[in-house]
């Protein structure tokens, strides 16, 4: 098939070197335009246009494609069979959306009418699901409301982070994709409606999101070192400075007698590093002061003899 890619991020790679594997025939790729890093030091391009470059592909980045008719047109003009859409990030008007002879297929991390919006994978973390899936949808001019072309369910793993998370949904969308798109093509694929009845809609993660409250359950707040990578991190607050809690689980049990005060940090029985909350001790494993490097939390509290003892937090 002609097609016509789209997608910005690191995850999305997969599926355009996906398409290729498979035989299609990429006429452009889209993108997201070049952005400020480094606190605006430098302009740096986005992963999919630098692997796209990478691989002598044409290359395009409209700022908007709602507002841009040159762009619209100049989509309309490379006569795709297919647009797919991989975390491109950008919404897509109707104009586009007819553009394609066969349709526009965007691959979802969650298994739809479940978690839309732009942040699935973070809250299926947050709620502990033991299950999660990736969804082939055709898009419509809803957020992720268009109607379902094929769907596969995976187990969460208990250490996974988001990143882990979703680079392998974008995997598993890769391969559904290759699989799809034949019987797409010759019209065996019968998408199916989203029962909106069952519909969650997720949020855009903020930075406060991650602010760690020790009245909290230990299990909630590990869920939080996970679904919060790379940003903003679970983070409490440490003697005035931002402490983020990079990698910790949950102790079972906790200290032997009255509970210390909550956001304590405690020492455990095996020596480990712990903090009291609403619920059972968090042990720390690796945490970061704002300014420095990640820290093996036990080298860290023995470097800074003041840490054990303190409260976190307020």
């Amino acid at each position: 098939m002609r097609i016509v890619f789209m997608g910005t991020p690191d995850f999305a790679t997969p599926v355009l070197r996906a398409l290729l594997d498979a035989g299609h025939e990429v006429a452009a790729v889209y993108t997201r335009p070049d952005r400020r890093a480094n606190r605006g030091k430098r302009l740096a391009a986005p992963p999919v246009k630098e692997v796209a470059l990478n691989l002598g592909l044409c290359v395009r980045q409209p700022a908007s494609l709602r507002r841009d008719e040159d762009a619209q047109r100049g989509i309309r003009q490379l006569a795709p069979d297919a647009i797919v859409v991989a975390a491109y990030g950008l919404f897509l008007p109707l104009d586009t959306l007819r553009a394609p002879s066969v349709g526009c297929a965007n691959i979802h991390p969650s298994l739809l009418p479940r978690y839309r919006g732009p942040s699935p994978v973070v809250t299926a973390l947050l709620n502990g699901d033991e299950s999660t899936g990736v969804t082939l949808m055709a898009p419509d001019e809803g957020m992720d409301t268009g109607p379902i072309l094929a769907a596969r369910e995976t187990v969460i793993s208990e250490s996974e982070d988001a990143p882990a998370l979703t680079a392998r949904l974008f995997e598993m969308g890769a391969a559904l994709l290759v699989e799809t798109l034949p019987a797409w093509e010759r019209g065996e694929v019968s998408p199916r409606p989203q029962d909106d009845a069952l519909a969650s809609v997720t949020s855009l993660v903020r930075r406060e999101d991650g602010e760690i409250d020790w009245r909290l359950p230990a299990r909630q707040i590990e869920r939080m070192t996970r679904a919060y990578q790379p940003w903003p991190g679970a983070f409490t607050t440490w003697r005035g400075s931002v402490l983020k809690v990079v990698h910790a689980h949950v102790r079972e049990p906790g200290p032997d007698g009255e509970a210390p005060p909550l956001g304590r940090v405690v020492t455990l029985s095996d020596g480990g590093v712990g903090v009291q909350t609403g619920d059972g001790v968090l042990e720390l494993s690796c945490v970061q002061l704002a300014g420095r490097g990640t820290s093996d939390a036990r080298d860290f509290a023995r470097g800074r003899r003041d840490f054990l003892g303190s409260t976190l937090g307020g």
